[in-house]
């Protein structure tokens, strides 16, 4: 009988520790299917980050640096510019790259490091209690939000993918989900363009992915997973803001 479905050769043969429901294991299967894909397994370097994304060196079977919080995009730039032949990727969650990293990933941007940064947006701090994150819904409860978020006090949800599509160090921005096979199989196609982007040498490309966190939600999986295909589709849309393909 012809396999016709298996593990990615990126990944490790090793079980998850994820919550039920927590899409971080979907996307780094697809993650994996794209350094497969592209042969750079071999030569590839991934910054894990700080918070539920840090895991990376757990499943990705590549060499790993792990940075301080915040500074992934920072780390992967020294590596790239020290090792200029190695795929660097980041893999950031939104406390770690929309918050503390901002400053990092802004200039990491603008520079146009010729890396690739896929971050990983579940509206909330996962791994540390469930606070409000820079990428919180307007009227989203969470542990430091009790009342949920106040527009006029907290500000608006960041937009990351539209904000560094701005940048013109840029080469590629995009938004994804994983919530169920239509957005999966453009998740794929799309995140396979960021890793071909570096691959080919074209400059910084960026994958922001919408995640549920059923635990920190307080919801089951199956409405976690409602969740991201309504009120964070809704408004987080779906797309490629940049592409120097197409300019």
């Amino acid at each position: 009988m012809q396999q016709v479905f298996k593990r990615p050769a990126s990944l490790k043969d090793v079980q998850t520790h994820f919550c039920p429901g927590c899409h971080h294991g979907t996307i780094h299967r697809i993650i994996a299917e794209a350094l497969d894909a592209y042969g750079v397994q071999g030569r590839t370097i991934g910054v894990a980050s700080v918070g539920c994304s840090v895991f990376l060196y757990s499943y990705f079977d590549i060499d790993v640096v792990e940075a301080p919080h915040g500074r992934a995009s920072a780390v992967a730039t020294g590596v790239k510019r020290a090792r200029p032949d190695c795929f660097v990727f980041t893999y950031q969650g939104d406390g770690d790259l929309a918050a503390i990293g901002t400053a990092e990933i802004i200039h990491a941007a603008n520079r146009g490091e010729d890396i690739t940064v896929f971050f990983v947006n579940n509206t909330t701090y996962g791994m540390t209690g469930g606070q409000m994150a820079p990428t919180t819904l307007v009227g989203q409860k969470t542990s430091t939000s009790p009342y949920g978020r106040n527009k006029r006090k907290d500000g608006s949800p960041l937009k990351m993918a539209e904000l560094l599509s701005q940048l013109d160090g840029v080469a590629f921005s995009a938004r994804v989900a994983v919530n169920n096979p239509r957005n999966l199989m453009d998740a794929k196609k799309q995140i396979r363009n960021a890793v071909r982007y570096q691959v080919e040498g074209k400059g910084f490309s960026f994958i922001e992915a919408l995640s549920a966190c059923p635990t920190n939600w307080g919801m089951n999986p199956l409405e976690a997973n409602a969740r991201v295909g309504q009120e964070l589709c809704d408004y987080f849309k779906i797309g490629v803001f940049k592409n120097v393909e197409n300019l």
